[in-house]
């Protein structure tokens, strides 16, 4: 079985990043897998890579061919130098320990340099903050608040005494102000109606020659609305008297209508 260490991709649409598998030459690119060595973020600045550089090894040694970008990454994080030295431990050319130093010593030297370039990122980073947003404004120290605080109380302890006699005194100005309205009140009703009293005793006499005046207007327009009880009752009687002759008459008139009747049947 021919087994490869390649990429398998995840994340979402793209943001992709990748975990370094093991896995059969004839699986899918994401399918099943025998084992996961670590993995790969290439959306960082610089690339985020995390790697067992031991399993990587030994799949090596077993015999497994790594990917072209598998491969860049291996050589990177030390593991492609790793199996060089290997060969010449193997063939007597270089200690184990000698080999294992140089190992240690180039992984050293190599996350240095990463850890420079991360550095090196958050810088510019720090720096395009604050050119888009400014400088942050200093903070306050905490001693200076605490002391600020302890003096606002000690000015609100001495204020607190003349600010009840305040309280007090406007209080006690409120109660006598609300004492005074009633008789300010009953005082400007007695001044309104000394002043109307001569009005009105002037108006009264006007008052009365207008009413006497009006009272024969008053007494026609009663009799023009209101017929009186003779006038009603003649009302009422004459059609009673002209309809009693009417109904007497009628008979008289059929009376003479059938006499006629039977002078023409003799003749």
């Amino acid at each position: 079985m021919a087994v490869k260490i390649r990429l398998a991709r995840r994340g979402r649409k793209q943001r992709p990043f990748y975990h370094i598998i093991i896995a059969d030459a004839r699986a899918p690119r994401d399918g099943k897998f025998i084992e996961q060595i670590g993995s790969y973020n290439p959306m960082t600045k610089p690339a985020t890579i995390e790697l067992d550089r031991d399993k990587a090894f030994d799949w090596l040694v077993k015999g497994a061919q790594p990917t072209d970008t598998v491969r860049a990454i291996l050589r990177f994080k030390g593991v492609m130098f790793r199996k060089h030295l290997q060969r010449g431990v193997d063939k007597g050319a270089l200690t184990q320990e000698s080999a294992d130093a140089q190992v240690a010593d180039w992984i050293a030297a190599k996350e240095s340099k990463v850890a420079e370039r991360v550095e090196e990122s958050r810088k510019e980073k720090e720096e395009f903050r604050k050119m888009v947003s400014g400088e942050a404004k200093p903070k306050v120290a905490a001693p200076a608040a605490k002391e600020d605080a302890a003096a606002f109380r000690e000015d609100t302890a001495a204020d607190a005494p003349a600010a009840e006699d305040a309280t007090a005194a406007e209080d006690a100005t409120a109660s006598e102000e609300a004492a005074a309205e009633p008789s300010i009140i009953k005082e400007a009703t007695d001044a309104v109606v000394e002043a109307a009293a001569p009005i009105v005793e002037a108006a009264a006499p006007v008052v009365d020659a207008v009413v006497e005046a009006a009272a024969p207007i008053v007494d026609a327009v009663k009799d023009i609305i209101t017929p009186s009880t003779d006038d009603t009752a003649a009302a009422e009687d004459a059609p009673a008297k002209e309809d009693a002759p009417a109904k007497e008459d009628a008979p008289a008139k059929d009376d003479a209508t059938a006499e006629e009747s039977k002078d023409e049947k003799d003749a």
